[in-house]
């Protein structure tokens, strides 16, 4: 409340020419979802009333979201309220965005919209938090204010409403190409990636991958990478890609030459790789040991 998210979502209504929904019109925009008086009256006053069962076909909210999802397939729609952020989470066709301000910016907009005191402000603006945590808690097990539930955070102490708006349609702008170029994607021939040979690094490496191709060990190029390495923030400053990967034994094969500097480095990040990512089967191997190992594998494998 007070965080202009009302006035944005009607700014960015607006901007996309999309239809506005809010709690207080959201019934009536959804003509699926046949309701009595009381029943208007109860999901309006109780939202456990949201969980009670509707004419023998689940919830209230069951229903509520059946009717939502058919409606804004062929209605693109800013939602408000009502817990719109649970009811289309995990969607790939929505995005979520909470809108939020400092309390002392919400404080004196309440105060100027309702004519109170501060103390009278705080008092109302902290009522309408306790509703809608409550609601959420109550109909969706969940905590509106966790980060993790929306996909942008945009904050009015500091962002007009025209910015927050802009904001949120250049995100919503973006993730439509990236919808329509994925729509492209599917429809173009799938070409199978892994039946394309990788781009080996050096001879070693193009040999070690013949000797497997001729035993008919199937094998991935560097497929993982393991951080072994973090600096003081938590960023990675080092990692580890061994060579091969052996999927049938899934085993990982780093090669290395006879010179000891590079077998010496090579042996701490596997260590390290084994203390981290315990249970992880990784083998050094000389360009020597090729065929011995090669061949171990194979008399394992059962092939002849």
């Amino acid at each position: 409340m007070c965080s202009f998210g009302d006035d944005i979502a009607e700014a960015l209504s607006r901007r996309l020419g999309w239809e506005l929904i809010t709690r207080a019109d959201l019934f009536d925009r959804l003509p699926g979802l046949v309701l009595s008086s009381y029943d208007r009256h109860m999901l309006t006053e109780s939202a456990k009333y949201f969980l009670n069962p509707y004419r023998d076909e689940g919830t209230f909210l069951d229903r509520l979201t059946k009717e939502l999802f058919a409606y804004t397939e062929d209605n693109p729609a800013v939602l408000v309220g009502f817990g719109a952020q649970m009811i289309y989470a995990g969607r790939k066709d929505a995005l979520n965005i909470r809108i939020i301000a400092e309390k002392s910016a919400r404080i004196m907009r309440a105060r100027k919209q309702f004519r109170v005191t501060d103390a009278e402000a705080e008092k109302i603006l902290d009522t309408a938090d306790r509703k809608h945590r409550k609601f959420v808690s109550t109909v969706f097990g969940a905590d509106l204010a966790d980060p993790l539930l929306y996909h942008q955070i945009l904050n009015t102490s500091s962002m007009s409403v025209d910015e927050s708006a802009a904001t949120a349609a250049a995100l919503i702008r973006q993730r439509e190409l990236e919808w329509e170029l994925e729509r492209k994607a599917d429809q173009m021939e799938i070409i199978d990636h892994s039946s394309l040979r990788p781009v080996l690094k050096n001879q070693s490496e193009e040999e070690f991958a013949k000797i497997l191709d001729m035993y008919q060990i199937d094998w991935k190029y560097e497929p993982k990478t393991f951080p072994i390495q973090w600096d003081a923030e938590g960023n990675v400053t080092a990692a580890f890609s061994p060579d091969f990967y052996l999927t049938k034994f899934d085993t990982y094969i780093e090669l290395t030459t006879m010179d000891q500097r590079y077998v010496t480095q090579k042996n701490k990040k596997v260590k390290k790789v084994r203390e981290l990512y315990p249970g992880t089967k990784i083998k050094v191997v000389y360009k020597k040991d090729f065929y011995s190992l090669v061949e171990r594998f194979n008399l394992n494998s059962g092939a002849s």
